[in-house]
């Protein structure tokens, strides 16, 4: 494949070596979360479910805000005004814009709103509340040191099947080179910029960076990392939260919800 992402613009810094803070504290790094979703598969907008008095969104934002000089948050555009009320208070301000009709709209969406002179941005999908710091510091070092994109994976311990549109299983993947991928993920701002700029869709951003001719690598995920997509992710992750703080069912300070009156 021909890369169209070009050799000079590789090295942000020649001092970068992985896992090396000082070498992170030269660069800018800006954060999309990405909390457009309606809630399809899970029945309503997870995103604001809570986790203890805190919601899932909330999380996900103060990670990010704690992460990178600054964050933009992507949300229904019914919630906008909303939640830029809600984010007013986190540390460096919150961008708080309208997504589009799919998970890539929404990025770019997102991306339209960090400024120019940012060098990384991370993407992060505010339905994985438990992302911490050091899992952003993993993925922006690894970018610093001179990939185009890094993204957080996990080792695969099912064996993974390839199937066809009547069910014929036509391929059976090497495990061993698999990698279950979470975010936050972390590009290079203009190479980030280039992928979408011919707005490709893709279910995650490094596809994209990918289909550039990209240098992406994978770096250690979190088990905790979870996404949440159905309810059952929901309760789960409010067990976590039980077992961290000691809250009995991680849903301290939470009024009920309507399907939880009846």
């Amino acid at each position: 494949m021909t890369s169209d992402v070009t050799p000079d613009s590789v090295p942000l810094t020649t001092r970068a070596s992985p896992h090396d803070p000082s070498a992170r504290s030269t660069v800018t790094v800006w954060t999309v979360v990405v909390a457009g979703g309606s809630g399809a598969r899970f029945g309503r907008p997870k995103q604001y479910e809570h986790l203890g008095p805190a919601r899932v969104i909330d999380r996900s934002v103060e990670v990010a805000a704690a992460s990178s000089a600054g964050v933009v948050v992507v949300v229904p555009a019914a919630d906008v005004a909303r939640e830029a009320t809600a984010f007013s208070s986190v540390p460096g301000g919150a961008h708080v814009v309208a997504g589009g009709a799919s998970r890539s709209e929404s990025v770019r969406a997102g991306l339209a709103a960090v400024p120019d002179h940012a060098d990384v941005v991370c993407v992060h999908d505010a339905a994985r509340p438990f992302a911490d710091a050091a899992l952003y510091a993993r993925v922006v070092d690894a970018v610093v040191a001179g990939a185009d994109g890094a993204i957080p994976g996990l080792t695969v311990t099912d064996t993974i099947k390839v199937v066809d549109d009547d069910g014929r299983v036509v391929a059976t993947p090497e495990r061993s080179t698999l990698r279950a991928v979470q975010t936050p993920q972390a590009f290079r701002a203009d190479v980030l910029r280039r992928a979408h700029v011919s707005g490709a869709e893709g279910t995650d951003d490094a596809a994209l960076v990918e289909a550039l001719g990209g240098r992406v690598v994978v770096v250690d995920g979190d088990v905790d990392n979870r996404k949440i997509t159905h309810p059952d992710d929901l309760e789960w992750a409010r067990g976590l939260v039980a077992r961290r703080t000691g809250d009995r069912d991680g849903r301290a300070g939470v009024a009920p919800g309507p399907e939880e009156e009846r």
